[in-house]
């Protein structure tokens, strides 16, 4: 069987394209095929690309501005605008196709689908400490009923990982909530036409039990 092939997108700091190599890692052990987005400058360049890819992966990255409500933190710098515009451009183009989004790469779907984002979930909302970088650990999310992302991992509630400082505030237009922590904040949601999965942990960073949205993802591009 072809290996469908996925895009998966970079950050990009201080013009440097940088990415985590476990999302590659966690994309070839599912059994698709990876492929690194470039930052991109147009829609026709973005249109071009996206006919290479069967599936695209926006991955974790810095403080998101979109749909944003309140300032950025001193400890979380703002997205570079060149992959701010490039991640746009390459999600508009494989908007017929597959995607899973990761941690910025959720806030990233629910602001683009006209949600809004919570610029510090922790002092905005009383919440938990949700960053690993102010000392959080692990911590338990329950996964809703009857989700999709209940039938792909197949339990009710699983401990995660803990790297976020933002979070989804309104979610954007045709997404629902696939899984919240105990304080209420929103840690994976999808949409109901089956096109989205985003997780505000990082699955890659948790293969034994985060390889099943890979997973997902490799057979929602198969079947697309």
């Amino acid at each position: 069987m072809t290996r469908p092939r996925i895009g998966i997108t970079t950050s990009l700091e201080d013009g440097r394209q940088t990415l985590d190599r476990l999302y590659v890692v966690a994309v070839e052990r599912a059994g698709g095929l990876p492929i690194i987005v470039p930052i991109l400058e147009s829609a026709e360049a973005a249109s071009h690309f996206a006919a290479l890819l069967d599936g695209l992966i926006i991955t974790g990255g810095p403080g998101i501005t979109r749909g944003m409500i309140g300032a950025l933190p001193a400890d979380l710098p703002a997205v570079d605008d060149a992959r701010d515009r490039s991640d746009e451009l390459i999600y508009r183009a494989m908007a017929d196709r597959p995607f899973l989004g990761i941690c910025y790469g959720m806030q990233f779907a629910n602001a683009m689908a006209g949600g809004t984002i919570y610029a510090d979930v922790q002092r905005q909302c009383a919440a938990a400490v949700h960053s690993a970088e102010r000392g959080a650990g692990e911590h338990e999310i329950q996964i809703a009923p009857g989700s999709r992302l209940a039938a792909i991992l197949s339990v009710e509630r699983m401990s995660t990982n803990s790297h976020h400082i933002q979070a989804v505030a309104r979610l954007g237009a045709g997404l629902r909530a696939a899984a919240r922590t105990a304080d209420g904040v929103v840690e994976a949601i999808e949409s109901a036409d089956g096109r989205v999965l985003a997780a505000q942990f990082h699955p890659e960073r948790m293969l034994a039990r985060g390889l099943p949205l890979f997973e997902d993802l490799i057979r929602r591009a198969n079947r697309a």
